[in-house]
């Protein structure tokens, strides 16, 4: 089956379609994010002949009504929405939203008398303005009133170098920009959104992945009749909010409108959010929202639905649409709560995860934010317990990496055994077929044995001892909470002193997990590249003679204490880096594997 058309269409055609709302272009609804240079090389290049890269366009399925008729699918820009929103601004002195949702109009300069390696167009600046010779802005010349005579007389006035045919002429080459031709890719109505997605990174130029979130957001904000470009915006505002919160008042100075709507009183409270833990993009806020809400965890899905999809009949109806863009806008909500969220990165800090840091996977933070609201919603437990089972669902998800391949696949998986089964049922199955004594004793500690700083089972291994208010090596006072982010990790095995060793001095040998642990940084300095077998002994004759360990007060049972809580071997006091790979690492590696494993177990 053919899946796709190549056919050429003028700049003016295309800007026709979209000016009737033939074609969707959904960028039209959010920052335009060219640097306004990108779009004077846009019109130059169309000035000179060259190409600009194809456009493709998806139609959509067109959809049954209650009578009976059908409604013609709209077909959608899926790529190419930049350019074509540069020609808009350029050339028709459309608005658009810069990147901090403000409007402007991006004008291009054009200069009659450029020879040679001078340009002929530019953005537009003061010195244009004062220029007698520059016309200022070129959309002058594609008002449907322009008056040719009357503009070719005055200029040529002010410019008596300028012969009025010559300058005629030139000014037609400028209009003919609207004639210039377009590459234009039509994608099969029939295909699905997977197909869509294939053709499109096969045939881009830039070799671009689209992803089903990109054309999920596509689908939303190409609709006006259930709302969707509203809810596109609504997401948009709240990831950039999130990300800093202080953007929440250019919103209101720009957008007042929104900010009155129900999506911005929804989100006023996150202008004074400054937790870092959970930052979503809109691809995670699409998932979450469309996974709780639909109880499916394939965004090709939500594409479907979005287009009226009936998966029985196997064919598109308008209330399926309008139900879908209902409940996906009840799940984006959902998502923006105050409530929900803010307790739900507090269960996630209860864990442990205090800082970004120490997250690597959003796949498994997204689901674990499907599984609070789902909680939340079906008042499976009592609100005591929720986080408490969410914290769990996470640690668990990120010790087995459970969404790091295949994540949509084992989303939905998860899904729909959470709606037959429930969460807690469910996670204790999981917790039985997955977290065995095998895992605990043997999986986990394999997964230890790497130089991967941003190891799932280091970050739980930290957040176990921030849990558990473990302080950090010889502290007394020092937790791991207060070291973290704001002290170095160190090497218990000191790095320079490994490397002063031929067999040991390998990057992935001196910089295994198991060798890191958190401490003082004048602690750190004093120890400096000292063998633990010497360090760790005038740690212990400190203990004993004095009570006092680098400056710390400590007795020797205390020091012994606090090496357990760090997961050190005591026999670390006889050990050169003759032990540090067959005794020193494994040990250590079993040690963490426990501490972690018993801090699971007590969430």
């Amino acid at each position: 089956m053919q899946k796709y058309q190549i056919n050429k269409y003028s700049v003016s055609t295309v800007l026709n379609w979209i000016k009737a709302k033939e074609v969707a272009i959904p960028e039209i609804q959010r920052p335009f994010v060219w640097e306004p240079k990108k779009v004077r090389d846009l019109i130059d290049s169309l000035y000179n002949g060259y190409p600009v890269g194809y456009l493709i366009i998806s139609q959509s399925h067109d959809l049954k009504l209650k009578d009976g008729s059908l409604s013609k699918g709209q077909k959608i820009l899926i790529d190419g929405q930049q350019r074509v929103t540069a020609l808009m601004t350029s050339l028709l002195g459309v608005t658009v939203l810069d990147d901090e949702y403000k409007e402007r109009v991006i004008k291009i300069a054009y200069n009659p008398f450029a020879q040679g390696e001078e340009t002929i167009f530019e953005v537009q600046d003061q010195s244009h303005l004062k220029s007698k010779k520059w016309i200022e802005d070129i959309s002058v010349f594609f008002v449907d009133n322009f008056d040719m005579w009357t503009f070719v007389e005055n200029y040529c006035n002010d410019n008596p170098d300028m012969t009025r045919n010559e300058f005629a002429k030139k000014v037609n080459d400028v209009r003919e920009l609207l004639t210039k031709e377009l590459g234009i890719i039509e994608l099969d109505a029939s295909l699905d959104i997977e197909t869509v997605t294939d053709v499109f990174i096969r045939i881009n130029s830039k070799g671009s992945v689209l992803s089903q979130a990109d054309y999920a957001m596509s689908k939303i904000a190409a609709d006006e009749k259930y709302g969707g470009n509203q809810l596109r915006k609504a997401i948009d505002y709240f990831c950039h909010v999130a990300v800093e919160p202080s953007f929440f008042h250019k919103i209101k100075e720009n957008d007042t409108a929104f900010i009155e709507s129900d999506f911005g009183k929804e989100m006023a409270w996150l202008q004074s959010d400054n937790s870092s833990i959970y930052d979503p993009s809109y691809e995670d806020m699409l998932r979450v929202s469309f996974v709780h809400m639909f109880s499916r965890g394939k965004l090709k899905d939500l594409v479907s639905l979005l287009s009226g999809r009936d998966f029985e009949a196997r064919d598109y109806k308008a209330s399926i649409a309008e139900d879908s863009f209902n409940k996906l806008t009840e799940g984006i909500k959902h998502f923006m709560h105050q409530y929900y969220f803010e307790q739900f990165v507090l269960a996630i800090k209860n864990a442990g995860f205090i800082s970004n840091k120490l997250i690597n996977s959003q796949n498994a933070l997204d689901f674990a934010y499907v599984v609070f609201l789902k909680l939340s919603l079906s008042k499976e437990v009592e609100k005591t317990e929720i986080k408490r089972y969410v914290a769990k669902w996470f640690v668990m998800s990120v010790l087995t990496g459970r969404y790091s391949s295949s994540p949509e696949t084992k989303m939905d998986m998860d899904i729909r055994n959470i709606n037959e089964k429930g969460v807690v049922a469910y996670l204790k199955e999981i917790e039985d077929a997955e977290l065995s004594d095998a895992f605990w004793d043997y999986g986990l500690v394999q997964r230890l044995e790497t130089p991967n700083s941003s190891s799932p089972a280091l970050s739980a291994y930290f957040a176990a001892q921030i849990v558990n208010v473990d302080k950090g090596l010889f502290s007394a006072n020092s937790t791991v909470r207060d070291l973290f982010g704001a002290s170095d990790v160190h090497h218990i095995f000191p790095k320079n002193y490994l490397k002063q060793t031929e067999v040991l001095n390998v990057r992935s040998i001196y910089n295994q997990v198991a060798n890191y642990t958190y401490l003082d940084t004048p602690v750190n300095v004093k120890i400096g590249d000292k063998a633990p077998n010497v360090y760790f002994k005038e740690a212990f004759d400190s203990a004993t003679e004095t009570g006092n360990v680098f400056g710390t007060p400590m007795t020797l049972d205390e020091l012994k204490k606090n090496m357990a809580m760090n997961c050190i071997p005591l026999d670390i006091v006889n050990w050169d880096y003759n032990q540090y790979i067959n005794d020193f690492l494994p040990q250590r590696r079993k040690l963490m594997a426990a501490k972690i494993k018993a801090y699971y177990q007590g969430l």
